[in-house]
């Protein structure tokens, strides 16, 4: 990681309330507006409520495993788990103490699940539980200096990758097939030649989104570049594709959502340029490769997470709001309230959960009922 790089990636990694303090005061002007939907005039497609989580430490990601067992993990060393839907959390014994921040988490029971951590070299590290936390794993642990882990993703209970910045020239790619007990990674002659600076934004741990088939995505920014990594065997081979996403130092590709194992939208945006409005969202295009869509205006600066609630519906996550769409981002809205990095819904049960700062949970609703179109 060259010094370039590193100036990319500390404010956001190293130094996230930088980042909450111009967000916030940027969208203390944004006024509501009703959302479109199937719901009766004047009340959103989307309803939130914000419950206790017991922390005030900064959450990150969120893995639901059904309707009612939810996990999510941050900073501090701090992860959660719901048995109820999200209104009442109990802290996991986490390892390492509160010495880590845990950018994302794949939970796959009330038991099983695996985290990884975020940081320069030896504090990107990747566990797993099979007793909800009783005890712990240590599944991987960065030996390269500068290396920096931002996200991971399952295909199913035992195929799973994650990503890092780039190394030595191609990205950091790693791959498990027992579920997160050992990784190795991902040959680099199957991978695309990284461009200079190109890393990812551990932001909202949806950089990295397994689909249907084996095909599965990585979004990339800084260093100039905002392109998505794509795989359709299981991570052995990867092929790149350019973003109409805004980019430099600081910009680029954070987020993918996903719905029925299909990829729905890409965001991000430029942490360097808060105040104005960038391409920072696009969809995929007829027949190949993307489109840009209309910017989630409603919002104030970059897009940290995302999350699809139906084939052409998705919820944008940043610290200053969120926003929503109905229509793959032909058209936005405002998500009153929800000053969020990260989301997950749950597909079938029209129900989703927004996590943010001082350990803030939301839990997310379809007024129309719908279940996971």
């Amino acid at each position: 990681m060259n010094d370039a790089r590193g100036r990319t990636s500390s404010r956001l990694r190293k130094a996230p309330g930088v980042f909450l303090v111009m967000s916030l005061a940027l969208s203390a002007g944004m006024r509501p507006h009703p959302l479109p939907g199937q719901a009766p005039p004047g009340t959103p497609a989307i309803r939130s409520q914000v419950v206790e989580s017991g922390t005030n430490a900064v959450l990150q990601a969120v893995s639901p495993v059904n309707e009612e067992v939810v996990w999510v993990s941050g900073h501090r060393g701090v992860i959660l788990r719901s048995l109820d839907g999200g209104l009442t959390w109990a802290p996991v014994p986490a390892p390492a103490g509160d010495t880590l921040q845990f950018r994302d988490v794949k939970a796959f029971s009330t038991e099983e699940a695996v985290v990884l951590s975020a940081g320069t070299g030896a504090l990107s590290r990747i566990y797993r539980t099979d007793d909800a936390g009783r005890s712990w794993h240590t599944s991987f642990l960065m030996e390269h200096p500068q290396g920096f882990l931002d996200c991971l993703d399952f295909w199913d209970g035992r195929r799973g990758f994650a990503y890092g910045d780039a190394i030595d020239g191609a990205p950091y790619v790693l791959l498990t097939d027992d579920g997160g007990r050992t990784w190795w990674r991902a040959p680099v002659d199957g991978l695309p030649a990284a461009r200079e600076g190109e890393g990812g934004f551990a932001a909202s741990g949806t950089c990295a989104e397994a689909g249907e088939g084996g095909r599965g995505w990585i979004a990339t920014g800084a260093g100039g570049s905002a392109r998505v990594l794509g795989t359709t065997d299981h991570g052995s081979s990867w092929s790149a594709s350019d973003l109409p996403i805004a980019t430099g130092s600081m910009a680029g590709a954070f987020t993918i959502a996903v719905y029925a194992g299909q990829p729905t939208m890409i965001l991000g945006g430029d942490l360097g340029r808060e105040e104005e409005v960038v391409a920072n969202a696009a969809r995929p295009a007829e027949g190949k490769g993307w489109t840009q869509t209309a910017v989630p205006a409603p919002m104030s600066g970059a897009v940290y997470g995302s999350a699809a609630s139906g084939p052409e519906e998705v919820v944008a996550f940043g610290p200053a709001g969120s926003a929503y769409t109905p229509d793959a981002g032909r058209s936005w809205q405002d998500l009153p309230e929800v000053e969020a990095w990260a989301g997950a819904f749950h597909a079938g049960a029209g129900k989703g959960w927004a996590v943010g700062t001082r350990g803030r949970i939301w839990v997310l609703t379809r007024a129309d009922g719908a279940q996971g179109r």
